[in-house]
């Protein structure tokens, strides 16, 4: 008797491996993106790091060093000289250069070409926004942004209260969410007076600063991540985002 062919159900099997090996690609894909990531928490504007330290990010403006007479220059570097010896803790100075982006300006300029009613006007307006497009895609225009990180350090005593509070008698879920705030917040408003103290040094050498919102700093690590991405691609506001919190 002629032995029946096994084709179907072992190309059956064979499909079911191939999705569970897929299954677990995606997931050792995802644990090793994830482990690249040194924060895990985003929050009023203050970034939270794996080891409980917090962050702070402050944009700075630039001038045009090259354009200051010689002893202009010299009072820059000596009041940044002065700032910098200041401070009693470190700072981290960020420089990031974009691709320039104005999808937002050049939609807005085509809507104003949409509803001016002069046919001339909306002509020279459908040409500027075709030539600006144009201009900005073949140049490569990029700006550079720059940043100075302020840190925030748990002491031994912060820490040892961390690990002490572990132990409590009581330590419902809602408890322990609010032990959690209620350190945030003591930390976060340490981090807000290096913050403040840093801007008014900043302005001192006559430089606009300002912190970074929870939003804005999402769009900073975005980019950062994603080089290619971050400078084409625009993020919606933090509401119309699913945020996961741990």
């Amino acid at each position: 008797m002629p032995k029946q062919n096994q084709t179907p159900s072992n190309s059956k099997k064979d499909k079911e491996e191939t999705l569970v090996n897929a299954k677990t690609a995606q997931q050792k894909q995802a644990a090793s993106t994830q482990k690249y990531l040194s924060f895990k928490a985003i929050r009023d504007g203050v970034v939270t790091l794996e080891n409980g330290n917090l962050r702070a990010i402050i944009m700075v403006s630039s001038i045009n060093f090259s354009l200051l007479s010689f002893e202009e220059q010299k009072g820059k570097v000596f009041a940044y000289q002065d700032f910098l010896n200041s401070l009693d803790f470190p700072v981290q100075i960020l420089v990031q250069s974009r691709k320039l982006n104005i999808k937002r300006y050049l939609e807005r300029v085509k809507e104003e070409a949409r509803v001016q009613e002069n046919e001339l006007l909306r002509v020279q307006m459908a040409e500027y926004h075709d030539f600006i497009g144009q201009l900005v895609e073949l140049a490569n225009i990029t700006t550079n942004h720059f940043y100075v990180v302020v840190p925030f350090t748990s002491t031994p005593g912060q820490i040892k209260e961390g690990i002490l509070g572990r132990f409590r008698a009581s330590s419902s879920p809602a408890e322990e969410v609010q032990e959690k705030n209620k350190a945030f917040e003591k930390q976060a408003k340490e981090l807000s007076l290096r913050v403040n103290n840093v801007i008014s040094g900043l302005q001192g050498i006559g430089l606009q600063a300002a912190q970074l919102t929870t939003q804005e700093i999402v769009e900073l690590l975005y980019a950062w991540y994603n080089p290619e991405m971050g400078s084409a691609q625009t993020l919606a506001e933090l509401e119309q985002l699913r945020v996961e919190r741990s």
